[in-house]
């Protein structure tokens, strides 16, 4: 049985992608000892594995909000306190490898120091092609160099010189939660990396919904995710102004978003939290901001939906599944009822879209999901354990 350190960026599209790779793990045997935030604690601990809580808030991707400082300046200004305690909390621990988010700022320090393999879970794929063609443009924070001396002077650990590459930590094994068909052929092409298909899992949602409400009843599924809820506001008019007195049922997630200024219509059902993968199996169509763990979950279930990326990966994904046929895609900035009204329309009526659909379905389906994760991972570690040995034998 192997010790497994997950190193997770605190974010829902860094961590929920890995919680069924880490039941899965847990089902093989594996001892998973996983570092998030409070708010994740409870699906965590639900797989089996030891949560254990970062002294600091780790989610480099939080909006800004005002009052609150920017959490990558935490970061680079509390660095060696992150790594110390985290040194701490797994004292007397013996690892056998590690599992990271790809942008975990702090990788390689745990890798060098604990010299044990690393695998990178890329929460976010789409666009790291151009992204890493273009890494030299990005900009180093005044921070970044004080703390790298730090960490140089204090554990003998030598980070990159710009900050851009301790953000995409990328190595022997980079899991993909997707398809080698959904992903252009152009990128992620070497062997390094293994495409698993979707995180699509049980992951234990409450389902404290009135579902009763929905029978008979034609459903529109709206959801504009956690970290983008709050970006445009407005745009919530717009869906009140599209679907209200129309024969539908809109469900809409309003993630912690004040909606006490609007008048919301009678055929509409709005909460914070949405049990996501329970209401698809009543939504008919779907208006997504088109995150990567939303998205997956309406292709691998076959939903029609409209996507209005906002931000992060977003226009990646939705211009991908735009270009293979499977969605349309609009412009927030341009959004109007009528536009709306008339995209859902076609792909609830166009037969194609649902064609389209089912080939990614099918290639997510492929790939095998969390199991072949778990395979990948004993391989390559397998393999290094080999190669590790093979070097001693030659050395002596």
């Amino acid at each position: 049985m192997s010790k497994v350190l997950f190193l997770s960026v605190p974010s829902h599209g860094h961590v929920n992608p890995t919680i069924g790779l880490v039941s899965e793990l847990i089902k093989n045997g594996e001892e998973v000892i996983y570092f998030a935030t409070a708010p994740f604690r409870e699906k965590i601990e639900a797989t089996g594995a030891l949560y254990k809580q970062y002294l600091y808030d780790m989610d480099l991707f939080k909006p800004e909000e005002e009052g609150i400082a920017d959490p990558m300046e935490t970061v680079l200004r509390e660095g060696i306190n992150i790594i110390d305690d985290i040194l701490a909390q797994i004292s007397n621990i013996q690892f056998d490898y590690i599992v990271h988010s790809t942008p975990f700022p702090f990788t390689e320090v745990f890798k060098q120091l604990l010299k044990i393999p690393a695998i990178s879970s890329l929460g976010i794929f789409l666009g790291l092609h151009n992204f890493l063609e273009r890494a030299d443009a990005f900009p180093t924070p005044p921070g970044y160099t004080a703390l790298r001396e730090k960490i140089k002077a204090r554990y003998d650990v030598v980070l990159p010189e710009k900050f851009v590459a301790t953000m995409i930590n990328l190595g022997g094994l980079n899991l993909v939660y997707s398809s080698r068909y959904f992903v252009p052929a152009e990128q992620l092409t070497d062997d390094t990396y293994r495409f698993v298909g979707p995180p699509v899992f049980n992951r234990k949602e409450n389902a404290d919904f009135p579902f009763a409400l929905l029978e008979g009843k034609k459903v529109i599924y709206i959801s504009l995710g956690t970290v983008f809820s709050n970006f445009r506001p407005d745009l919530y008019q717009i869906f009140f102004d599209a679907f209200a007195g129309k024969e539908v049922t809109v469900v809409m997630a309003a993630y912690k978003v004040d909606l006490s200024k609007f008048k919301i219509p009678d055929n509409f059902i709005v909460r914070h939290y949405i049990p996501q993968l329970a209401i698809l199996e009543h939504t008919d169509v779907a208006i997504t901001h088109a995150g990567m763990n939303s998205i997956s979950d309406l292709l691998y279930n076959d939903v029609p939906f409209v996507a209005i990326p906002l931000g992060a990966d977003q226009p990646d994904l939705a211009e991908r599944t735009t270009a293979l046929g499977a969605t349309i895609a609009l412009d927030h900035r341009t959004l109007t009822p009528v536009l709306l009204q008339d995209a859902v329309e076609k792909v609830l009526r166009d037969p194609s879209y649902i064609v389209n659909m089912k080939k990614i379905s099918d290639s997510f389906k492929a790939a095998g999901g969390y199991a072949s994760a778990v395979a990948y991972i004993h391989a390559y570690i397998k393999r290094g354990n080999q190669l590790l040995e093979r070097e001693l034998v030659q050395s002596s």
